[in-house]
């Protein structure tokens, strides 16, 4: 199943996203929130505020929700079922 994101960026500008766990594109619905994962891949970024880090790749679908989380302010995020 799918993860829907909503958020928004620090300017105010809102977003939501689907995270796929494709490596190849790891998020749909936003170019922007696009670009944030892509520019941040090979990070280690932490899974909650007190870790543990994990590399940001575009196929781990925690470690993009929670570059999200920490460039953008995440307002909700649900699994969604397919059609």
């Amino acid at each position: 199943m799918p993860l829907t994101v909503t958020g928004t960026f620090d300017d105010g500008s809102a977003y939501q996203v689907q995270i796929t766990g494709d490596p190849d594109r790891p998020v749909i619905g936003s170019t922007r929130a696009a670009a944030l994962v892509e520019l941040h891949a090979g990070e280690s970024i932490p899974l909650t505020p007190t870790g543990p880090l994990r590399t940001l790749a575009g196929g781990d679908e925690d470690a993009v929700l929670a570059a999200l989380r920490q460039y953008s302010n995440v307002i909700e995020n649900r699994r969604t079922a397919h059609p």
